[in-house]
């Protein structure tokens, strides 16, 4: 049994709790609802987000895709109502509430929703200039991650970015994946980035943590067979650049130390790596640019907010006192949850030129 698939299981009955008293309060906004249809319903979606996992990790299918979907809609409107819920029951406790004012409270989040929805599958391209003392050349990268390909996002989410990846061919010169290409929602078959055949330039990738989840031996075989160069703890020489790919630390299996002979002086150095840490470290040590992702930028509001907290550099271009950048994209998938709402769904074209 696959981590992810242990940890959903794990959390189910507080799902079902949580949804239950969630629906209980929901309902009696409007008069309440018999405790009996309050506990069939949160089973329900308790069923609805356990079940897939069971056998889309073995078969991925479009029933277990819908029902993941599903799920993953109705968690992000389950913190819209829980959000609705608070202020209502908080403010209430002073002032009361119209009936009206309270139903489009609850009539605004399948609004919201729309939008979110709209949002998390429109894919735009950003740009970003770097300067650099020691660059020799001047090259463009396309920098995507967590695609997070799974029962949510399935082969959709592949050719749309392969398909944007075609129109940059005349504007960059290589694409370099942070990470989490795979979700671990379901399996990974050989031939499931095979669109990526289709992109006429360099894509580079290195794993990240939800890589492993599938299984990182089918992860990595599904990208040889997509001509993808996978840097799995490996350096790499592209024109004026020299790129090494750092993989995610997962249970057993540690990052090895990196020290200074794995740069190149002659070369601007790059480091990808999954999440925005170390950086600091690894400027001292001599990488010119860390590429990461992992945060989403919070992917949706309120937890945007809260990533801000949690991350020291959630999401954008970062320059230090060394001149030395790391760029943390918001991901060009959506995790758990196909919505987004504050964040974009981006490949960012990184345009290095001399400082």
């Amino acid at each position: 049994m696959s981590f992810r698939t242990r940890r959903v299981l794990s959390i189910t009955p507080l799902y079902m709790i949580f949804q239950y008293f969630l629906l209980k309060y929901l309902f009696l906004l409007f008069g309440g609802l018999d405790d009996a249809y309050l506990i069939l319903i949160a089973v329900l979606l308790g069923l609805i987000h356990c079940g897939p996992v069971l056998f889309e990790t073995k078969k991925s299918t479009v029933l277990g895709r819908f029902l993941s979907t599903i799920n993953g809609i109705w968690m992000w409107a389950s913190v819209m109502f829980l959000i609705d819920i608070l202020v209502i029951y908080v403010i209430g406790m002073f002032v009361d509430f119209p009936l009206e004012v309270i139903a489009l409270m609850i009539v605004i989040v399948p609004i919201l929703a729309i939008y979110n929805f709209y949002k998390a599958h429109k894919l735009v391209v950003n740009e970003k200039t770097i300067k650099l003392d020691n660059l020799s050349q001047e090259i463009n990268i396309a920098h995507l991650s967590d695609v997070h390909f799974g029962s949510v996002r399935h082969n959709e989410v592949i050719r749309k970015i392969a398909d944007k990846l075609i129109e940059l061919e005349d504007t960059c010169d290589l694409a370099i994946i942070s990470g989490d290409l795979a979700d671990g929602s379901c399996v990974v078959n050989e031939n499931d980035f095979d669109y990526f055949k289709n992109v006429d330039m360099p894509i580079v990738f290195t794993p990240g943590n939800h890589d492993f989840y599938p299984g990182i031996d089918n992860v990595v075989q599904a990208c040889k067979n997509a001509d993808i160069i996978v840097l799995d703890n490996e350096r790499m020489e592209f024109k004026n650049l020299s790129i090494y790919g750092l993989t995610f630390s997962f249970e057993d299996r540690k990052s090895p130390k990196i020290n200074k002979d794995i740069l190149n002086p002659d070369l601007t150095n790059i480091i990808n790596y999954h999440v925005p840490y170390y950086w600091e470290e690894f400027s001292e040590l001599g990488f010119d640019i860390q590429l990461s992702g992992h945060t989403h930028g919070g992917q949706f509001y309120p937890v945007v907010w809260f990533a801000n907290l949690m991350f020291k550099y959630n999401k954008g271009l970062f320059r230090n006192k060394l001149g030395k950048y790391l760029h943390v994209t918001t991901g060009v998938g959506s995790m758990d949850t196909p919505m987004r709402w504050g964040t974009d769904s981006e490949i960012v074209i990184l345009k290095l030129r001399k400082s």
